[in-house]
This record gives C-alpha cells, sequence and structure tokens, in this order.
C-alpha cells in the first residue's frame, strides 16, 4: 500500500504565503514524476505545477512567479511554495505522485486525500 498525505493548508491573507508539503509512505520503491492539483468551490480539479525526476518543474500560467515546485526525494516529500496568494487560490490543494512499488514493478498514479488553503480576508 502506498500513502500520500498533504499537510500545510490554512486560513491565510490575500498576499500571504504558505508552503504545502506532501510525503509519501508505504510500498515505495521510486518516485517519478510529482503534482500540484488544486480543485476551487464549483470547479473542475486542475494541474498546477509538475516537479520531473530530474527536478525539471512545470506551471499553469495563473501560478507562475507567485508557486514553486520543489521535493526532497531522500524524504520521499513534495513541496509547493505558495506567495502572494489571491483569493483565486481558493480550494483543496492535492497531490499526485507516480510512484514503483516494491510489491510490483509497474508504475502507478496515486492521490493523496488533499489540505484546505482559504485565501480571505
Amino acid at each position: 500500500q502506498v500513502q500520500l498525505v498533504e499537510s500545510g493548508g490554512d486560513l491565510v491573507q490575500p498576499g500571504g504565503s504558505l508552503r504545502l508539503s506532501c510525503v509519501a509512505s508505504g510500498t515505495v520503491f521510486s518516485i517519478g514524476t510529482m503534482n500540484w492539483y488544486r480543485q476551487g468551490p464549483g470547479k473542475a480539479r486542475e494541474l498546477v505545477a509538475v516537479i520531473d525526476s530530474g527536478s525539471g518543474t512545470d506551471y499553469v500560467d495563473p501560478v507562475k512567479g507567485r508557486f514553486t515546485i520543489s521535493r526532497d526525494d531522500a524524504k520521499k516529500t513534495v513541496y509547493l511554495q505558495m506567495t502572494k496568494l489571491k483569493p483565486e487560490d481558493t480550494g483543496v490543494y492535492y497531490c499526485n505522485a507516480e510512484i514503483q512499488t516494491t510489491i510490483a514493478p509497474r508504475w502507478y498514479y496515486y492521490w493523496g486525500q488533499g489540505t484546505q488553503v482559504t485565501v480571505s480576508s
């Protein structure tokens, strides 16, 4: 079994910052691409940021210059540093990772349960 657990979500004022974390545990052998998604109120889930196994990154346009994705493979953790937060950044943020387990050689994508980010004054 593989678990992804997010943390760091909170209520923050516009212009503020938050750092989200997502830790993988269980039968993890190797981790490939790691992603952050978000789902705002009444909206579809959307991809926010991507980091590949070589630490190459990509972002959706609305967060470029404000969000930074990073990873620590020794800790099996991916981070999302969010700055200059706006009300439209409000939503549940989900971690998603491509993982190879110790049980089978195939790669699968796993999801965390999400962490709530609310940007409001």
